[in-house]
């Protein structure tokens, strides 16, 4: 089993650029479990994890509700936001500047065999980060995703998940929000849940601006633990 994985901060990046890469490292880990299969061979499957930030986007996962955007094709354009409808469970979300996205692409026969433990762990991670920020937060029955406030009612979203997984391959991953304009969450429903805030971390800190390399080191640290892997950076 291999657990190093190879970690590559894309910076800014067009979502369906990245998108796409994803679907090509997905693709590649993919054949080779097939060809080890096929062939009764023993190759080791690598494994990614993508940081990236993207510009102003709005995406649709698979079982989600066109009408939870609530704009058009104009004023998508006036915003200087995209849209895009892709295969990734959930409903819908935005990315922009200020956010910091996840993309951990991984063989999870490297790790476990548990899609529903993948994506515990991956809240797990964002939550283990915010509590080093002195922040209360965790879980909503029912609801994927790290919330604040859970049990009152100023409920609020700081990181929204989606993910697919396919062979035990996984793509797509998290959205923390640090340094965001939480405008851009008025044109949408949010993970078509209404009555829910959405907010920042810069917000709950009460702070212009989070440094988000130290929060991504953060991640990167819980992450390696519950996971018991290591990180090789590439470039």
């Amino acid at each position: 089993m291999n657990r190093t994985i190879q970690l590559q901060d894309l910076g800014g990046k067009d979502y369906k650029a990245t998108w796409e890469y994803q679907e090509e490292l997905f693709k590649g880990i993919v054949d080779l479990k097939i060809q080890n299969r096929r062939e009764n061979t023993f190759l080791a499957t690598p494994n990614y994890f993508l940081f990236v930030e993207h510009p102003h986007v709005y995406t649709l996962g698979k079982s989600g509700d066109l009408s939870n955007l609530l704009l058009n094709e104009t004023q998508l354009s006036a915003k200087g936001a995209t849209f895009y409808k892709i295969n990734r469970g959930g409903d819908i979300t935005y990315h922009g500047p200020g956010q910091i996205v996840g993309y951990p692409i991984l063989d999870l026969e490297n790790f476990f065999s548990d899609i529903h433990k993948y994506l515990r762990f991956l809240e797990e991670a964002i939550i283990l980060t915010l509590q080093e920020y002195g922040l209360d937060c965790g879980r909503s029955e029912g609801e994927t995703g790290v919330w604040l406030g859970v049990g009152t009612p100023f409920a609020r979203k700081i990181c929204a998940m989606g993910v697919r997984a396919s062979r035990w391959v996984t793509m797509h991953g998290f959205a923390l929000n640090v340094n965001v304009d939480l405008g851009y969450f008025d044109n949408i429903i949010p993970c078509g849940i209404r009555g829910k805030a959405v907010t920042s971390l810069n917000v709950e800190l009460g702070v212009e601006a989070v440094d988000e390399k130290e929060v991504k080191e953060k991640i990167l640290k819980h992450f390696a633990t519950l996971f018991e892997c290591e990180f090789s950076e590439q470039h």
